[in-house]
């Protein structure tokens, strides 16, 4: 008979009180929060005996040595699946998971809301130059408002990068503002990117035609500085660059150059390479530059919502259903098997 206690633990935070909540109503589900300076002879025996890891998904929050990737993963010979505590997966070498059977799972879509909200919220700012205004007023050096003339939304086009759970919900909400939608994400075709609100097109012809280019793509190898000199060339000279996805996608050094050559109309950027960023970010410098410290996805409802799916998923895998968000859905069979050596039975599906 297979021991029935389910070890759990994480590091630091949760996403929400509410995670604790939900696993508390199940009395063979232990949890252990570690912090990121405990001590290795505490933390070892801990993460040993683990068969889940409930891990944060900013990676200045989380201490290096949490990071799973292969050498952790080598220390955690029970380790059945690693769920991320939002929707990316920047502390986690996918890689890594799949080739020692652990699954993977994150919380993509829980804060979809929040973040095509803040992704609304820079384009009508940029478009209506309110953090110009905004700046020149306090500063006393507002002489004729005229010169800061903005521009209507409706009619221009907007492009998405990556049209998920998040860029979908952004098609819908400027589309309700009369805007055109044209989309990039080379996992999608036609007929699906449309029922999703956008017309698909390459990722260069994106930069060319957008007016608002929006990034709300996952970083992993594939999108690992992707926008970089070469892509900003590409974007129109009134054309606003928008990111709430990861740092590493977009190159700020050579975002900072077009800006400061005036190649394109300014940026929204809440993600960074390191965050928060210096209070001296070259980026930071930028009067046309709306910055935020990787908060798009944090409100209240979607924090609540994301501790929540957490949880539920969590338990869910846990008791042998297959989760409905599987970054690496390959290592199916090899995490099945490693299940029912633990725990007697095999998942479904």
């Amino acid at each position: 008979m297979k021991d029935n206690v389910k070890r759990v633990f994480y590091v630091r935070y949760l996403a929400h009180p509410c995670y604790l909540d939900i696993i508390a109503q199940r009395p063979e589900i232990r949890l252990d929060k570690l912090e990121n300076d405990t001590a290795d002879e505490v933390a070892a025996p801990i993460t040993a005996a683990a068969h889940a890891y409930q891990i944060g998904s900013a990676r200045d929050e989380l201490n290096p040595r949490f990071y799973v990737q292969r050498e952790l993963i080598a220390r955690m010979p029970n380790l059945l699946v690693v769920s991320t505590n939002g929707a990316g997966f920047d502390t986690v070498a996918v890689k890594d998971c799949t080739d020692a059977g652990v699954l993977v799972v994150n919380q993509t879509g829980g804060n979809a809301e929040a973040v095509a909200a803040h992704v609304l919220a820079m384009v009508l700012m940029l478009s209506k130059q309110i953090i110009q205004t905004n700046h020149a007023l306090r500063r006393g050096t507002m002489v004729d408002r005229s010169a800061f003339m903005g521009n209507d939304v409706k009619g221009r086009t907007l492009g998405i990068v990556g049209i998920g759970n998040v860029g979908r919900r952004i098609a819908e909400l400027c589309r309700a503002l009369g805007m055109q939608v044209i989309a990039c994400d080379p996992f999608l075709d036609e007929k699906t990117i449309a029922a999703r609100g956008g017309v698909k097109v390459t990722l260069d012809e994106l930069l060319r035609r957008a007016d608002f280019v929006s990034i709300n793509c996952p970083l992993d190898e594939s999108t690992r500085d992707m926008i970089g000199a070469r892509e900003f060339a590409l974007m129109q000279p009134h054309a606003y660059f928008i990111t709430t996805a990861r740092g590493f996608i977009h190159d700020e050094r050579a975002l900072a150059e077009a800006l400061r050559a005036k190649k394109i109309a300014g940026a929204g950027i809440d993600v960074w390479d390191k965050e928060p960023p210096a209070a001296d970010h070259a980026l930071l410098q930028f009067d046309n530059v709306i910055a935020s410290p990787h908060t798009a996805g944090m409100t209240r409802e979607a924090r609540a919502n994301m501790g929540r799916i957490a949880a539920e998923q969590l338990v869910m895998t846990l008791d042998g259903k297959r989760p409905p968000r599987i970054v690496n859905p390959q290592v199916w069979p090899a995490y099945a098997k490693r299940f029912e050596a633990t725990f007697g039975f095999r998942p479904e599906g």
